[in-house]
């Protein structure tokens, strides 16, 4: 076996510059557009803005389908907000731990009951609540990239540049879909004409739209560079940053670009989106905010003594934007201006994206710190040390939280 180490959206061991650095255009398929959405007869003779009006509002119903039981993809939901609808408090206990083949840098997910986790050695783990394994799927190299649950499914990508479907109850594979290169970033989900499709970057330099049923192609989006992270669902257009250092806007129903703004040098994590404006941090120690109507950057804000990269995803509710950076700071931005409201010395690096769960936020570090400080401001509230990096966010639930480390251990956690 063999794998490199990365990033999806977190990831940073030995020399980062290397990141985005001098690259090998690798050969891909055919880079056509896969056309494939008809609307049902019964919505041929609406007007179109009602049928676009019910497209959106489909999509926008399925982004807020996560319930507090469940953290089925790493950012909680389609926007990638970072926001958990659970409920937590302090102080947390370790109830139980369990140990992998090899080191963890993929963020958990929970579904039905069930954590699903995977290792740099290639294998999906399934436990239930209590520590106890269901099953386990070997795949053929590392995984750095945190799994997608959705309707009794589980889809994770490698460094092979599978992206592997799997029965979430058994882990018999389903179907498998190859990219040209590595897959660092999870993947995302979208609905039209009530079908699911998946949405994923990969090292080939495409966006790809798959038929979640089938794992067929539906189409492909060419960006200038690697792809690192997530793509975000807003607008009904995927939204996602790369090296290339432009955030893309793709139409989701056709895989053409709306437009790209010129963000930054390299956009290594995923994007935020909230109510037409799209959130993230560069590897220049920029952190902006982009306005989607006048596509122009409304706001940037920077640490005035450090300009260390920020890899983490934002997360992003009505009111502020938390972020976290190689400044070893965790920070609360107003969401309009981005005016710092607070900051908090975590002591570590923070690679990983926090959660915002209520009032409190959860963040992680890459010195094995787990923190959960006030929303409102920053104050710590609860703590524990692991000893282990943390290389990606937390999966929350009610009243419990889940991490991997680099120790190849999954950390539970429970009130």
């Amino acid at each position: 076996m063999s794998f490199t180490i990365g990033y999806c959206e977190a990831k940073c061991y030995g020399n980062p510059i290397d990141i985005c650095g001098e690259i090998e255009r690798p050969p891909v398929r055919e880079a056509g557009y896969f056309w494939f959405a008809k609307m049902h007869k019964h919505l041929c003779l609406l007007p179109n803005i009602i049928i676009a009006t019910f497209i959106f509002l489909f999509i926008s119903t399925a982004a807020l389908c996560q319930s507090n039981s469940e953290w089925a993809i790493f950012r909680g939901d389609p926007s990638l907000s970072g926001i958990s609808k659970a409920r937590i408090k302090t102080p947390l206990d370790l109830k139980w731990t369990y140990q992998t083949d090899d080191a963890i840098i993929a963020g958990p997910v929970i579904g039905n009951n069930t954590i699903f986790v995977s290792s740099i050695g290639g294998i999906v783990y399934a436990l239930d609540l209590e520590g106890e394994l269901l099953w386990e799927y070997k795949t053929d190299n590392s995984i750095e990239a945190p799994a997608l649950y959705l309707d009794g499914k589980i889809y994770v990508g490698n460094l092979s540049g599978y992206l592997y479907a799997l029965n979430a109850k058994t882990g018999e594979l389903i179907w498998k879909y190859e990219t040209d290169n590595q897959i660092m970033g999870s993947a995302n989900y979208y609905y039209q004409d009530e079908k699911l499709f998946l949405l994923v970057g990969s090292y080939d330099f495409f966006l790809h739209s798959i038929d979640a049923a089938t794992g067929a192609a539906i189409w492909k989006y060419e960006s200038d560079n690697y792809i690192n992270g997530a793509p975000a669902i807003g607008n009904n257009m995927a939204l996602f940053g790369g090296c290339d250092g432009f955030l893309h806007m793709v139409s989701l129903q056709n895989g053409i670009a709306d437009d790209k703004i010129e963000v930054a040098t390299y956009i290594a994590g995923s994007v935020a989106f909230s109510n037409n404006l799209v959130y993230t941090g560069d590897y220049d120690g920029l952190f902006s905010c982009i306005d989607l109507e006048s596509k122009s950057i409304r706001w940037q804000y920077e640490n005035p003594s450090s300009n260390l990269p920020i890899l983490a995803s934002p997360s992003v509710n009505n009111d502020v934007v938390i972020i976290g950076g190689q400044d070893k700071r965790l920070r609360s931005l107003d969401k309009n201006t981005g005016e710092q409201l607070w900051e908090f010395n975590a002591g570590g690096r923070i690679d990983a994206s926090p959660v915002v769960v209520g009032n409190s936020v959860i963040a992680v570090t890459m010195d094995g710190m787990i923190y959960i400080v006030h929303l409102n401001n920053g104050k710590e509230m609860w703590s524990y040390e692991i000893g282990s990096a943390i290389a990606h966010n937390p999966a929350v639930i009610n009243n419990s939280v889940v991490v991997g480390a680099r120790d190849g251990n999954v950390y539970f956690f429970k009130k």
